[in-house]
């Protein structure tokens, strides 16, 4: 009788401890992208989109798979997320569920690549004949620029480190790379280095306050979401805000800080016997135009990324009573307002500290006679005559 209970109370746990045990034994399903060319387009049609009031169409392929392990198998498939042609190549997403090793079938993208290429080609040819050996030295710059992003700034953010301070350094080491590359070595090259990178920590506290006193958390859109997850929440996502706001800034603030020390060397040049302070001046007036231009430039860029959420949240502003300024509060809109001061007060400040490195290290104070004033009258009106 006492075995006839035991064997009663077991068995319930048993059964429930088989479902457990098998759930560690599954084999997880396996997911694959592959180049795939449509062979003929078997049916087309339209058909409305649930939940909403529009339709799209749906298509009925017969494929060729281009690479992988089932390369050169034609399959059939329902296609209702691009519209493709036949003889078009896309890319195709090839999931082998692992508890029974079917195959489902779906279209993952277009191929872009080819056109990609294409204009690829066309802008480094661009560069090389209309920029020459400048336009090369400017091509090496963005390449060493692009390996210190993907091989020492993400890789470092992905295992842990602070993004402020990573990007703190790795921005200090694109401008110093970029600049040598592109202008060589000289007291002008290093002038505008020194610059930058006091800008880059002026606008680097800036930002830390701007972020911090904003609140913002760094999820203003479905990237930063999806980022979280796959990583498990290591990564600090207002630091890495942080981070794109200063990565951002150094394309234009690396156009006026150079802008700033020739400017600077070129007043010397033509006038060694004016005094450090009007060279100052003279080169912050011509740094003052190029803000004006600069800034404008870098909010536009940035309301042209922004265009697609611009237009959402002004067509949904008819079905939704929102004030103008509850959108602006929004994060995804304050996060990009937020980019565009700091990045401005960035090239603001840009002027005036480079132009006052540049003074210093360029600028030599010096005694200078009166024929050698006149020598230096004589040709600038002999340029002036002769131009």
């Amino acid at each position: 009788m006492k075995k006839l209970l035991a064997l009663i109370f077991i068995t319930p746990l048993f059964l429930q401890a088989i479902p457990a045990l098998a759930q560690n034994t599954i084999i997880q399903d396996k997911v694959t992208i592959v180049r795939a060319q449509v062979l003929e387009i078997t049916s087309e049609k339209e058909q409305p989109i649930p939940g909403t009031d529009i339709s799209g169409i749906n298509q009925v392929l017969k494929a060729k798979i281009l690479e992988g392990d089932d390369k050169g198998v034609t399959i059939t498939l329902n296609n209702d997320y691009i519209k493709l042609q036949k003889d078009e190549v896309f890319y195709l997403r090839n999931e082998t569920r692992g508890e029974d090793g079917k195959k489902i079938y779906a279209v993952a993208d277009q191929d872009r690549l080819p056109a990609i290429y294409f204009f690829l080609i066309l802008f480094v040819v661009a560069v090389i004949c209309l920029g020459g050996i400048q336009g090369i030295r400017g091509l090496a710059s963005l390449v060493g620029s692009m390996v210190l992003i993907l091989y020492v700034l993400l890789p470092a953010i992905l295992h842990g480190y602070s993004p402020i301070l990573v990007t703190i350094g790795v921005s200090s080491l694109i401008i110093i790379v970029g600049s040598y590359i592109t202008h060589g070595f000289n007291k002008t090259t290093t002038s505008a280095v020194l610059g930058m990178i006091a800008t880059v920590i002026f606008t680097g506290l800036l930002a830390y306050l701007a972020v911090h006193i904003t609140k913002l958390s760094g999820f203003s859109s479905e990237e930063e979401t999806y980022l979280n997850l796959n990583t498990g929440g290591t990564i600090d996502m207002v630091g890495l805000l942080f981070g794109g706001i200063m990565i951002g800034l150094l394309g234009v603030l690396y156009d006026i800080a150079i802008g700033q020390a020739i400017s600077v060397e070129e007043l010397y040049h033509i006038a060694p016997h004016v005094e450090k302070k009007k060279i100052y001046k003279r080169a912050v007036r011509i740094g003052r135009e190029h803000i004006g231009a600069l800034v404008n430039t870098l909010a536009i860029a940035y309301v042209g990324v922004s265009l697609p959420l611009l237009l959402l949240f002004y067509t949904s502003n008819g079905k939704d009573v929102i004030s103008p300024l509850a959108t602006i509060n929004r994060e995804i809109f304050a996060t990009e307002i937020i980019r565009i001061i700091i990045g401005s007060i960035g090239l603001i400040l840009a002027v005036p500290i480079t132009t006052f490195i540049s003074t210093w290290l360029l600028v030599k104070e010096k005694t200078v006679t009166g024929e050698v004033i006149k020598n230096e009258t004589e040709k600038l009106e002999h340029f002036h005559h002769h131009h």
